[in-house]
């Protein structure tokens, strides 16, 4: 689940930094009756301001009343999901970092010691993640030991496990029974 808002990553025109960081504001113009908005974003380098386009051009009429008030109110949730958005992110030609943006929940460590699990891992927001790191960090074990499991057939998925996913997945760990 997230707990911050991810990077922007895009080049700073001015001082060539890498990563942007949401500014928590918008900014909307009005020009009689088409609207212009953006989502501005600070060059984490310099702080040089950079403009991400949300709407341009568009007639007041077709923009949703709620959607302007959550741009006018510079509502933090409408940031989050607009960042998320495949749509915006493929217009503004920009990707989104989310190092130290998230936290693993795992509800507990009370299965752990079971011969078989299985276990259904749901993302609160699309961030993308490898499956071994999560399955690391979850089932406290290093990852060359989740590596071992997969090579060994004792950790199986649907999912490619060693590739960045951000959608929901299942999986399998099957253990050695503990010798008494």
């Amino acid at each position: 689940m997230p707990t911050a808002l991810p990077l922007v990553r895009r080049r700073c025109h001015v001082c060539a930094s890498e990563r942007f960081r949401a500014s928590g504001k918008f900014r909307v113009n009005a020009n009689h009756k088409v609207l212009d908005a953006w989502l501005l974003v600070l060059c984490t380098g310099c702080g040089d301001t950079a403009k991400l386009p949300l709407l341009e051009r568009v007639h007041v009429r077709s923009v949703r009343p709620e959607l302007l008030d959550r741009l006018h109110d510079n509502d933090a949730g409408l940031i989050a999901e607009l960042l998320q958005d495949p749509v915006v992110q493929h217009r503004n030609r920009i990707a989104l970092d989310w190092d130290n943006a998230w936290r693993l929940d795992t509800g507990g460590t009370d299965h752990l010691d079971r011969e078989v699990i299985d276990i259904s891992v749901r993302f609160a927001a699309r961030i993308p993640v490898r499956p071994v790191r999560l399955i690391a960090e979850g089932c406290a074990l290093s990852r060359a030991e989740v590596e071992r499991l997969i090579t060994d057939g004792k950790l199986v998925s649907a999912v490619r496990l060693n590739s960045k996913i951000s959608s929901d997945f299942t999986f399998t760990l099957k253990r050695e029974a503990p010798n008494h």
